[in-house]
């Protein structure tokens, strides 16, 4: 991606200092001046010192906007993608970790709920056979 923007860089620089050329009140008039225009355009900054007055060059300014644009999306949407996939990643381990300790929660709570029926019937068989008795 760095390549390719860097590339549509240097070329709209070189094509818009063509295209300028010549051009009453061009102000795009060196490489390097074209170079500071298309970097200021693509990042959207756009100062206004330097702007094309041709067709060609206008042309050229829309094509450099719009494949900016394109390629600060397409870094935009990877890095929400992958922030995306961190916190899902985050929230699968979060409940994978909340699912063990439920589960040992529960396990625990059923132990404990079979001991406290064991010494219910424990109690009522000691109730049971010390009831009142007859006396004959």
């Amino acid at each position: 991606m760095t390549l390719v923007m860097t590339a549509v860089l240097l070329g709209g620089a070189a094509l818009v200092v063509v295209a300028e050329s010549g051009a009453p009140h061009a102000n795009i008039t060196s490489f390097p001046k074209g170079l500071w225009w298309a970097i200021e355009t693509a990042t959207t900054v756009g100062y206004g010192d330097f702007y094309p007055v041709t067709l060609w060059g206008r042309i050229i300014a829309s094509l450099l906007m719009l494949s900016a644009i394109t390629a600060f999306g397409v870094i935009t949407a990877a890095l929400a993608t992958w922030f995306v996939g961190r916190a899902e990643q985050d929230l699968v381990r979060l409940g994978k970790t909340v699912g063990s300790h439920a589960r040992d929660d529960a396990e625990a709570l059923r132990t404990e709920l079979h001991t406290l029926h064991a010494r219910f019937d424990h109690v009522e068989n000691l109730i049971r056979d010390k009831g009142p008795r007859s006396t004959t």
